[in-house]
């Protein structure tokens, strides 16, 4: 049996199902046990912990009414009660990592050995372990106890004081890009903690943000004066002197730019590897491209660790997310932007080591190098991007670059490769990896396979998505978590400490793709949601397409950024004429779908929608009677996901005339693919939306 406190109050039991504990006084009860966990509370301690001071009239005996409940809840099958009675009181009997909590202080405390013997790789694998842990404030939901008000607060400054640990970790290890922006935010939650502020003026310094660290320093310490009185202690004021000096020991002793070793195993992703290393021999400029959480960067770093080992001067990653700006539309001017700077950071190159600027600078420096340079999320800078990887490649020869981005870069001479969703068989792999890592003893089974697979299936097997839903099988089991992705956006959450904001949640995922896209493109994004198993160009240009723009460039530009997908027919003949299909995966549909009905425009698709489909059925019920009979069955057939849609929607929203006209039109089909129950289910619905008697199974005008 385990016990989650850092978050909702969890109990687990032995299979690692959940345990209801339905009252709020058990559940009270529990957490004051859980504060003590091993050792004796006395009798009196728990009354006075629980009622304060208005006690029930019978304190012993209601205290020993809820201790029977809860070893009811807590008592497992053929197994002994947890809870044990002593002289003066009770004990909860927990194994010594039964509790999270206790946990979360043996991995804290294990990291900080591995600091103090300078392997800060280990660190910081550690402290990201322990901070996986959480998942909301402590003992959440359970009420407002003086011995629960205590542990809260002594666990969220252990907290604090881990995630200042992994800070000061990860700046060893290269990680100051985005340690730069996402410390911004927890210093401003937390602004008199000078060990975090430390943290982050370093990190904004090795980013090359000196004026930045300058600021905030000079912030801290007018904030210190007014409210505390005090300056600066001697070690953030000799930061301050490094800073102001350019102290080269500020530098990480692991060279900026470098990667660092992955913590988990690639899955699945072996023919990839080797595709993207063949193209690399012949490339100087691949790009990987590919929806959010599909696994670009992950899939580049373990293809710069095959091929790195090739490169003379090694392998330099530069990662371009962190939350920068995107550049203003127009000109790019490649003599000083955000993707140079962040290189010369990378690179230990300043403006100043050359009157051209740090573009010429960055030039000289590469010349000479055979190095394999790593951008890594280029989107959100995607001119800044082509332009500085046009000029660096046509000034050093033995340069190659492997660039990830939800685009092309749209330079000569570039390779682009599309990272694919994981096959089913490895998505099911990864994800019953991940759910492992997070519930020891977890494992496939005949009794779960089928619930795995729906998981995969659903989620669009994409790494990131399985990653955030593995987490929540210690809380939830695999069963509830596949009944509840209809609630995906609420439900996958609290990704893995140190990852971007951006992929933390898996509408944070989506949102960051979205965020990027223009106005046009996402009005057809948002309306392409309104389609039920894929569609054609006509049905796109149909339903989607208005007065202010057209359908193609935008859809082009969608299936760039694989927020669409376009997927030929499988036979030669029907794709000369038919063109591909596109479909949108799962997880963008039921985003994208959220946004048509915040932007007002459900009802109008939604008809629009209907109107489309009924004239194709209408030409159907002409065209399956006639010498085009075949290819109208396939054509309807392609075309019964959204015909079933707008059916359905019709009948839904009480609109009689457009449900009869629709399930007239399609009798022909219904009755020469076999499928009358369907026919006459369809049409009583019809009937009875529209106000007439059903015919009992009489076939309706038009139809067989």
């Amino acid at each position: 049996m385990r016990f989650l406190v850092l978050g909702p109050l969890t109990v687990l039991a032995s299979d690692g199902r959940p345990l209801d504990v339905p009252e709020a006084g058990v559940r009270a009860l529990l957490a004051v046990l859980l504060t003590e966990a091993g050792r004796a509370v006395s009798a009196d301690r728990l009354v006075d912990e629980l009622w304060g001071g208005r006690p029930p009239r019978n304190p012993a005996g209601t205290l020993q009414t809820r201790v029977s409940r809860l070893r009811r809840a807590l008592t497992e099958p053929g197994a002994e009660s947890p809870v044990e009675s002593r002289h003066s009181g009770y004990l909860l009997r927990v194994a010594p990592d039964a509790v999270d909590a206790h946990r979360f202080a043996t991995l804290t405390a294990r990291a900080e050995a591995a600091g103090a013997a300078g392997d800060q790789r280990a660190r910081a694998a550690l402290l990201r372990e322990a901070l996986a842990l959480w998942n909301g404030e402590p003992f959440a939901g359970v009420g407002d106890l003086p011995a629960l008000r205590s542990a809260a607060a002594r666990l969220a400054e252990q907290r604090l004081t881990a995630v200042e640990a992994l800070a000061e970790a990860r700046l060893e290890l290269g990680e100051h890009h985005a340690l730069s922006d996402e410390l911004t935010a927890l210093a401003a939650a937390h602004p008199l903690r000078e060990r975090l502020r430390a943290a982050q003026l370093r990190a904004l310094w090795l980013a090359g943000r000196q004026a930045e660290a300058l600021a905030g320093y000079e912030s801290l310490r007018v904030r210190l004066a007014e409210e505390l009185g005090v300056d600066p202690g001697p070690e953030l004021a000799a930061l301050h002197r490094a800073i102001l000096a350019q102290d080269p020991d500020l530098r990480p002793a692991t060279p900026s730019g470098g990667r660092g070793a992955p913590l988990t195993a690639l899955v699945g992703r072996g023919p990839a590897v080797a595709t993207v290393s063949r193209l690399l021999d012949a490339h100087r400029l691949v790009t990987l491209t590919g929806s959010g959480g599909v696994g670009k960067t992950r899939l580049a770093e373990e293809v710069a660790e095959r091929v790195g080992a090739g490169r003379p001067d090694g392998v330099r990653t530069v990662a371009l997310g962190g939350g920068v700006d995107a550049p203003a539309a127009g000109p790019v001017s490649v003599g000083g932007n955000a993707v140079a700077e962040r290189l010369g950071a990378a690179l230990g190159v300043r403006e100043d080591d050359s009157p051209g600027g740090l573009l010429d600078a960055l030039r000289s420096r590469l010349r000479p190098l055979r190095l394999l340079l790593l951008l890594d999320n280029c989107e959100h800078l995607i001119g800044p991007a082509a332009a500085t990887v046009r000029e660096l490649l046509a000034a050093a020869p033995g340069l190659t670059v492997l660039a990830t981005s939800r685009e092309p870069l749209g330079l000569p001479g570039e390779a682009v490769w599309t990272v694919p969703p994981l096959q089913q068989a490895d998505a099911e792999a990864l994800f019953a990896a991940r759910a492992g890592d997070a519930t020891p003893g977890f494992a496939v089974t005949e009794a779960n396979a089928a619930a795995v697979a729906t998981i995969c299936r659903r989620l669009d097997r994409l790494p990131l998505a399985l990653e955030l839903a593995a987490a929540r099988v210690r809380a939830l089991g695999v069963h509830a978590l596949a009944a509840r992705l209809d609630d995906r956006f609420r439900l996958l959450t609290g990704g893995a400490h140190g990852l971007p904001p951006r992929q933390r949640t898996l509408r944070a995922v989506i949102d960051w793709s979205w965020d990027l896209l223009a106005p046009d493109e996402r009005a057809l994004l948002r309306r392409l949601s309104v389609f039920a198993d894929g569609l054609d160009l006509a049905g796109a240009e149909a339903v989607c397409g208005d007065e202010r723009g057209e359908v193609v460039g935008p859809l082009v530009r969608l299936v760039d950024r694989s927020l669409v997908t376009a997927v030929e027919p499988a036979d030669a003949g029907e794709a000369a004429t038919e063109g591909p299909r596109y479909r949108l995966p799962e997880t963008v549909a039921a985003y994208t779908r959220e946004r048509l009905a915040e932007a007002g425009e459900l009802a109008d698709l939604q008809a629009r929608h209907l109107a489309h489909y009924t004239a194709l059925a209408e030409r159907g019920a002409a065209g399956v009677r006639g010498p085009e009979q075949a290819g109208w069955l396939l054509r309807l057939d392609r075309e019964s996901g959204n015909l079933r849609a707008a059916l359905d929607g019709a009948v839904r929203r009480r609109d009689g005339a457009g449900a009869l006209r629709l399930a007239i039109a399609l009798g022909w089909y219904w009755f020469l693919r076999g499928r009358l129950t369907e026919a006459r289910r369809s049409l009583g619905e019809a009937l009875a939306v529209a106000g007439a008697p059903a015919a009992g199974g009489a076939p309706a005008a038009g139809g067989p």
